[in-house]
């Protein structure tokens, strides 16, 4: 009997052979193939079928086994056909004999006028207690055939297949929220580094973001160089996430960080047993970088040795891992920064110049904040409003005397100081305004500033006249009589303070 056939022992070892092919792969339709092909190797099925329900609430052959390519392309309504039935019902159906049944469609398999009767069976696949889809077969007619049996079987397999597809959908679901995300991560990083939004509206400045747009968009290394704090590293970002491989890696190798024995394996990597401890093998940052851009900030702390190895990789595009023959070709940007005098590095024999001439394509100067004064207290209410938000605290504005403290004082360390200074400002304040004495002891006093005035008394009053006349001036574009009346003062008294001071009329009158 064909019962007989589904001993406890062979339907366990299905299932386990059943379980191996859905959890083997991560391919779904592969795993769906496999399950067709052990089921037709265990139990000699004709043929046999597994149809999905897809967005377009259309049923689709997602796997088949007996099949024509254009049997496969066969697609049912919900409902439609022995198929459509199974699966808006969610109960199986059992055809004995498939050439008498005229529910049967035969869009994927015709089974009328075959030499052999066949027997169609059809079960649902469910998640939960929904049906998604269906698990049919063609088995070859036997009179005295126990459906029952099979039924419970396929029924079995069919709840297999569901909890497989179920998993697909959930990785699915993760892999597209993931990769939304990260769309809208590198969205964000593209608009927080884009250079239209750097703070900044100083000469130097703009001649920076002038620089930013021409190279931008190239393939050009550039050499950024400038005082610690100036933000070097912003600009780096911005010139990556503002060209065509902004949605590839911008990996950073601190080069002043690494020790002279790390250096080399963080950025070309290595192969296992390259040295003691070398385990596996591991990529360098140069590999990770592919595609992208591979900032070395603080390259003219690189030792001699790692020079010659880059200069390798900027002249001919390759390199190898430590304990490796092989070569490896890359497709980099490269972006160095420093803060270091490179030419009287290269006097000094601690630079090579051959490397130096390959960096210095295209040199990016960042102007130090103490030439760049418009940009303090455009920087200042930045940092002011960041940290507010950050801790919490309601602080609307800058006293005018902490004012005058920010823009007097030279800022050895630049924006990075500044930055500083603001958020220590921010928790110390407990009002709504930020006073001299919330700055730090640095900026209390000209003196511990290096900023202090050496000029006799005479010469102060001089200067403050002859900048308030200026502003007068300016204001009604030369004519002294409306900047007389404007100081409070006679027209005798203006003529003779601009002789004494040297200030000449016509170039306000432009």
């Amino acid at each position: 009997m064909y019962t007989t056939e589904f001993k406890e022992s062979k339907r366990l070892a299905t299932m386990l052979e059943l379980n191996k092919a859905l959890s083997g792969t991560l391919s779904l339709k592969h795993s769906l193939h496999r399950v067709l092909e052990i089921l037709e190797q265990r139990y000699g099925m004709f043929r046999s079928t597994i149809t999905l329900l897809r967005e377009d609430s259309e049923l689709h052959i997602e796997a088949s086994f007996g099949l024509t390519d254009e049997g496969q392309r066969a697609h049912y309504a919900l409902g439609e056909g022995i198929t459509g039935r199974v699966v808006e019902s969610g109960k199986p159906i059992v055809v004995p004999q498939a050439s008498r049944e005229p529910m049967l469609l035969n869009r994927a398999a015709k089974r009328k006028g075959l030499k052999e009767e066949l027997s169609y069976i059809c079960v649902p696949i469910t998640t939960g207690r929904k049906a998604i889809g269906a698990l049919g077969v063609d088995l070859r007619f036997k009179k005295e055939r126990d459906y029952a049996p099979i039924v419970q079987f396929l029924r079995v397999v069919a709840c297999m297949i569901g909890q497989a597809v179920r998993v697909e959908q959930l990785v699915e679901a993760e892999t597209h929220r993931l990769v939304e995300e990260n769309i809208h991560l590198r969205e964000e990083l593209r608009e927080r580094y884009d250079f239209s939004n750097m703070i900044g509206s100083s000469g130097g400045m703009r001649q920076v973001y002038e620089q930013i747009s021409q190279v931008a968009a190239t393939n050009t290394t550039v050499l950024i160089r400038g005082e610690s704090g100036t933000g070097k590293e912003l600009i780096a970002h911005a010139l990556h996430y503002n060209s065509p491989r902004a949605k590839k890696p911008f990996v950073k190798v601190s080069c002043a960080a690494l020790p002279d024995t790390l250096i080399e394996s963080e950025m070309f990597g290595y192969e296992k047993g390259a040295f003691t401890g070398a385990q596996a093998r591991k990529p360098g940052r140069l590999e990770l970088a592919e595609g992208g851009t591979l900032f070395l900030d603080e390259v003219g702390d690189l030792n001699l040795t790692t020079q010659i190895k880059l200069l390798r990789v900027i002249q001919g595009r390759e390199y190898e891992r430590l304990g490796s023959t092989s070569t490896i070709k890359i497709n980099v940007r490269l972006i160095a920064a420093t803060n270091k005098d490179l030419e009287k590095a290269i006097a000094d024999g601690l630079f090579r110049e051959d490397l130096y001439y390959r960096l210095n394509v295209f040199t990016i100067f960042v102007p130090p904040l103490r030439e760049r004064k418009p940009d303090v207290m455009a920087l200042a209410d930045f940092f002011l409003e960041k940290y507010s938000k950050e801790h919490g605290k309601n602080i609307r504005r800058i006293s005018t005397p902490a004012i005058d403290m920010l823009m007097s004082y030279h800022w050895p360390g630049n924006v990075r100081e500044l930055e500083n200074t603001m958020e220590r400002a921010v928790l110390v304040c407990d009002g709504n305004v930020i006073y001299g004495h919330h700055l730090p002891p640095t900026l209390q006093t000209a003196e511990a500033s290096g900023t202090a005035v050496r000029v006799s008394l005479a010469e102060a009053v001089a200067a403050y006249e002859k900048d308030l006349i200026q502003d007068a001036l300016k204001m009604t574009r030369g004519n002294r009589s409306k900047a007389a009346r404007q100081l409070s003062t006679t027209d005798r008294i203006l003529n003779y303070k601009i002789k004494n001071l040297g200030i000449d009329c016509r170039r306000f009158r432009k």
